[in-house]
């Protein structure tokens, strides 16, 4: 008999049990592992951070422009003839007075020249009446002539002077449209595409137009505002000339600036909204006619505004909030309530301080009380930041 039986069997029953164990702890939690074990606590969260700040910021509205030309002029001829020379670039600038088109002027100086022969004629006929109702006033008068026939030569008389005062008349009409054939520009400004070319006849009044001239020096920027903000803008507009920028998407320049310098006399019951201009020197003829841009009208300032960056800002069923990073590098999520939002900033009405740090960038991956470990410091995230915008 073998007497180390029954110690060998509780300890194979033993194994037994604890690979049992071992096989149900893997199938019901995934693997057990003590307490306490560094290698199994969360992993902390790579975040950005940013610190809320404290300063005097812009009131500003953003809208969408249009820019449009300072003034339009559309080129019509004013008489009928035969285009004869284009005297500029399509495309290209024109000066106030400067020669654009020439009508075909040998029908209007013909014209003329009839007009002044009537007129000459007229005067001679005019003269010898006005001498033949002087001689038959004094017959008249001496009893020899009939008054009715001292009553036609004077009638007479008349009639030839009124004939030439019409033919007066018609010299100037004559000579003016002798200078409707040469068609000057208006205003300073650039071309558009020439409608009609030398050799085509052009009817007076008529279209096709001729030309489309465009003011571009200074131009105008139209945008719209909700109905909302008139009262502000009327308000700040009373004390101040309010700053208009212009920003032109994809462009890497500096935005255009300008100044409001127009407010519509009624608001669109349509949509709402209040028809704006503002005004732009636009030198550099970066603003075009026809273009779109972003418009940011400054009303004013707002000091000791709380400030943190857009990003920080989510949106949840309860309304706005934002992760806040605790001494102890965890994060709550602090609802809040915003206001007005500038270059990627946020004025932060309710529920931040000035000193306090907010995730920026991670927010996805965080849950109330999270661990984090912060990539970049406020201060980097800031600089960051202008350097964007810059």
């Amino acid at each position: 008999m073998n007497y180390d039986s029954k110690p060998r069997a509780a300890n194979w029953l033993r194994r037994r049990l604890a690979i049992f164990a071992g096989i149900v702890c893997l199938l019901g939690t995934g693997g057990c592992s003590k307490k306490g074990d560094p290698a199994r606590a969360p992993a902390a969260v790579p975040v950005t951070v940013a610190t809320v700040v404290e300063k005097t910021v812009p009131l500003q509205v953003l809208a969408i422009g249009n820019v449009e030309a300072y003034s339009t002029v559309s080129i019509k001829a004013q008489v009928s003839g035969e285009l004869t020379a284009v005297h500029f670039r399509e495309g290209g600038d024109v000066h106030k007075g400067q020669l654009l088109f020439t009508i075909d002027p040998r029908p209007f100086g013909a014209a003329l020249q009839q007009a002044q022969a009537n007129l000459a004629r007229d005067k001679a006929n005019a003269e010898n009446a006005r001498v033949q109702a002087a001689r038959y006033a004094k017959l008249f008068e001496e009893g020899v002539a009939p008054r009715e026939q001292y009553e036609q030569m004077r009638t007479s008389a008349d009639a030839l002077d009124a004939a030439v005062r019409a033919d007066e008349a018609a010299i100037e009409k004559a000579k003016l449209d002798l200078q409707y054939c040469t068609i000057y520009s208006p205003i300073d400004g650039r071309t558009g595409s020439l409608m009609v070319h030398p050799g085509n006849l052009t009817k007076a009044n008529d279209v096709p137009i001729l030309l489309v001239i465009n003011q571009l020096n200074p131009i105008h920027v139209n945008f719209a505002l909700a109905q909302q903000y008139l009262g502000e803008v009327k308000g700040f507009m009373a004390t101040e000339k309010l700053k208009v920028r212009a920003e032109i998407p994809d462009d890497p320049k500096r935005p255009e600036q300008g100044t409001l310098s127009f407010i519509d006399n009624a608001v669109d019951s349509s949509t709402g909204t209040i028809h704006l201009k503002a005004t732009f020197a636009n030198q550099a003829r970066r603003l075009w006619p026809g273009q779109y841009v972003n418009v940011v009208l400054t009303l004013g300032t707002q000091p000791n505004a709380v400030v943190a960056p857009s990003q920080a800002v989510q949106t949840g069923q309860s309304g706005q909030y934002v992760f806040v990073v605790k001494a102890d590098k965890t994060v709550e999520s602090r609802p809040v309530a915003t206001g007005r939002t500038f270059e990627g900033e946020t004025i932060v009405e309710k529920g931040l301080q000035p000193g306090e740090t907010v995730v920026i960038d991670g927010q996805l991956r965080l849950v109330p009380g999270s661990k984090v470990e912060v990539k970049a410091g406020p201060e980097a995230s800031q600089d960051a930041r202008r350097d964007t915008r810059a």
